[in-house]
């Protein structure tokens, strides 16, 4: 067991929230990818529209197919002679983002977009929280803080895409490296934040 897992241990014993630095990071890709969509909801005519019209492709009708969208049930919505239901919305949006993140991975967008030419991204990091912690068993001083990123974007997108939460929080260890005798206490989090 690491040092940090020990130290989170003794801290969530006494109440401290918090998760992993990597599942914060891939808490907050999953973010960004949705920050950069289509911002009307699917319940809406104009949300629905806009992802039919998105999806509007091989690979996106295949998407629906995927999301459990039958290739009749779609001709009927295109040709207006059925709209679709709670449900089917429901698959609409899964469809759409699925074909969204897909499409920024495959662009290379997302790693550019972080990298941000070599100067690396801004991250906030919000520490454990520790509201329910006795006084006596708290860290002390311990605050959110501000560092830049940079060099570890390419494999954290690709350990995120993947879904290998571990590679990611080896990236998330390297991180906090620099943070001197402090990183351990941010190697649990209650958050972190992207300035992307």
């Amino acid at each position: 067991m690491s040092q940090a897992e020990q130290e989170w241990g003794q801290w969530a014993r006494y109440g401290a929230r918090g998760m992993r630095g990597g599942e914060a990071l891939a808490r907050e890709l999953d973010r960004i990818v949705q920050s950069r969509g289509i911002a009307s909801p699917v319940t809406t005519k104009r949300g629905l529209n806009a992802r039919l019209k998105y999806l509007d492709s091989e690979a996106g009708r295949e998407a629906l197919y995927e999301a459990g969208v039958k290739p009749r049930t779609l001709r009927d919505w295109r040709k207006g002679r059925s709209t679709p239901s709670r449900a089917s919305r429901e698959k609409i949006d899964a469809a759409y983002w699925s074909r969204r993140r897909q499409n920024l991975l495959q662009s290379g967008w997302l790693k550019k977009h972080l990298s941000n030419s070599g100067r690396g991204t801004q991250v906030e990091i919000y520490p454990v929280d520790q509201s329910r912690v006795p006084a006596q068993h708290q860290r002390p001083n311990v605050q959110e803080r501000t560092i830049r990123v940079r060099y570890v974007w390419d494999d954290a997108v690709d350990a995120w895409e993947a879904g290998d939460f571990d590679q990611l929080s080896d990236i998330w260890t390297d991180v906090i490296a620099d943070l001197d005798s402090d990183w351990v206490a941010y190697a649990y989090v209650s958050g972190i934040g992207i300035g992307a």
